[in-house]
């Protein structure tokens, strides 16, 4: 498994895909299905030590391994959740949400989506990536229940905006 990854980085480096979300210092970002946290450290070099970080995964292995990560590199804005849908995260307090690769594996979708606009800032971003779904079925799960708007299609990614 560790090698695909190692592969897939090569391919389509993590940094390249976080530009397309927009990303600021400062921010606060929830990698929704973070795995073993591929994402987590360019994510702190984007946000900074004022940015915060979600790390949540249904599998406790991942969450270990975000976790043994954080604590091995003194990542103090590094937070991990464990959960399928639920974030116990304030409403409206999270400025863009990571969601790739998991949505056509998620057993309870509309619940996923329901939370994401939940926690979203006004005006906040939904980062989608999905390799299992096709372009129209990705912007008529995501924009059908009126809650997210399509912004704009980058090389790997969907930006999508929290509606209110």
């Amino acid at each position: 498994m560790r090698l695909m990854f190692k592969v897939r980085d090569c391919l389509r480096p993590r940094l390249d895909v976080l530009k397309e979300a927009g990303i600021e210092k400062g921010f606060s970002v929830l990698d929704f299905g973070c795995g073993p946290g591929g994402y987590i450290m360019p994510l702190v070099n984007i946000v900074g030590p004022s940015g915060k970080i979600y790390a949540l995964d249904i599998h406790p292995l991942a969450i270990h391994e975000v976790k043994k990560m954080a604590s091995r590199k003194g990542l103090e804005n590094v937070e991990t959740i464990k959960s399928d849908c639920s974030t116990g995260l304030q409403e409206k307090g999270v400025d863009t949400v990571l969601l790739y690769d998991v949505f056509h594996n998620l057993g309870r979708p509309d619940e996923v989506l329901q939370e994401i606009h939940r926690i979203l800032k006004p005006g906040g971003t939904l980062s989608f990536s999905d390799h299992h779904m096709k372009e129209k079925e990705v912007l008529m799960r995501l924009t059908d229940a009126g809650m997210f708007k399509f912004v704009k299609k980058g090389k790997t990614t969907y930006s999508l905006t929290k509606t209110d």
